[in-house]
């Protein structure tokens, strides 16, 4: 079912939580918010279950306006962070609450009962007691909990958060999963844009109570709206470095306030205007980065040199972080590489897959 947000706003006392927040989820889609903690995404999530109340504009699931409608009849299900499943019940007794609250047949909540359970294998564990299973277990209740009212939105509130590293990795598969199987609306709140990027189909950026983008996660990834995005997605995060345009033509450059000087060529079509001395910054992914291993020629376009600082190898990879006169600089090389802090390094940007962003307003130019 589709989920619009129209103006949607909310006040805590003086403080404007949300405001202005115009959205439109689609029918099965799979929707991530994301943004810095107090940005607002759990307090809108929370607005659609009617858990928060509505102060501004109006959400509609469907063709229904939903502002006024009791939590029980809007159609959601939402699943907790932390599980929030009754300690003195059974998986069975957890998973046919709501039924029993609704009042459902019990022929009915027992069909219902056990094909949530056949979708998330959970037909060995339906005796057992939530203190009996592990967090990876507990939250497939919480998500079958959800199942069981055959909901036309189901609501995630940061659900794998309070897992370890690999049950995260196999719960984001087994949502996707669900998703999949059910195709049902989810809108799933996060704080890890791993998450947001591997699972969602839009990706939404929010910060201070605003949306900053709406996207699919490349969309975000290669065409960031601003400078905020740019850093908040990727991992590790685009670097930038601020200066100011000095030259012309095929001799443009971005000088920091130091005087060092990156030579960038020719500008995007839509940056070509920018005056002498506009401030701006330049964004890079690490990926873009090529990192010489001794100090050579700068004088070539997006050339600069600069000292190894930090080295994190992952195997596959070699994460570096390089300090230079304009900052620190994120890099990835391909494979092992044999570099260690206080080593002289040269670094050379592919200038084709570079960002400018306007230095006051953080928008990107061109």
């Amino acid at each position: 079912m589709k989920v619009d947000f129209r103006a949607v706003g909310k006040d805590y006392g003086a403080t404007a939580t949300l405001r202005d927040i115009d959205l439109t989820v689609p029918d099965g889609a799979f929707v991530a918010l994301i943004g810095p903690s107090g940005c607002g995404k759990s307090t809108l999530l929370r607005m659609v279950a009617g858990l928060e109340h509505i102060d501004f504009g109006q959400i509609s699931i469907g063709d229904r306006v939903i502002n006024d409608t009791a939590p029980k009849n809007r159609g959601v299900a939402m699943v907790f962070q932390n599980y929030a499943l009754y300690p003195h019940m059974t998986v069975r007794e957890n998973l046919g609450f709501s039924l029993r609250m609704a009042k459902a047949g019990r022929q009915d909540a027992a069909k219902r009962i056990a094909e949530a359970a056949r979708i998330l294998g959970l037909q060995e564990l339906l005796d057992r007691y939530p203190r009996q299973l592990s967090g990876g277990q507990r939250q497939r209740v919480a998500m079958g909990r959800a199942i069981v009212r055959d909901p036309d939105v189901f609501l995630f509130d940061e659900p794998l958060s309070n897992l370890d590293a690999q049950l995260r990795l196999q719960m984001r598969a087994e949502i996707k999963r669900l998703h999949r199987t059910l195709g049902a609306t989810v809108i799933f709140v996060t704080h890890d844009q791993v998450e947001a990027m591997t699972m969602a189909d839009l990706v939404v950026v929010m910060r201070a109570g605003r949306i900053e983008q709406v996207g699919t996660p490349l969309d975000l990834y290669d065409h960031p709206a601003n400078a905020f995005v740019a850093t908040f997605i990727g991992s590790p995060p685009m670097s930038l470095i601020r200066g100011e345009i000095r030259g012309s033509g095929s001799q443009r450059l971005l000088q920091n306030a130091q005087g060092m000087r990156i030579g960038l060529g020719d500008l995007p079509p839509a940056a070509q205007g920018l005056a002498e001395g506009a401030a701006c910054l330049l964004g890079f992914r690490p990926e873009h980065v090529s990192v010489g291993r001794v100090a050579g020629d700068i004088s070539g376009l997006g050339t600069f040199g600069g000292t190894v600082a930090l080295v994190e190898s992952t195997g596959i990879d070699t994460h570096l972080i390089v300090a230079t006169d304009h900052g620190d600089v994120m890099a990835i090389l391909r494979g092992r590489a044999d570099l260690a802090p206080g080593d002289a390094v040269t670094l050379s940007l592919d200038l084709g897959q570079a960002h400018l962003f306007d230095a006051e307003s953080g928008l990107r130019l061109g």
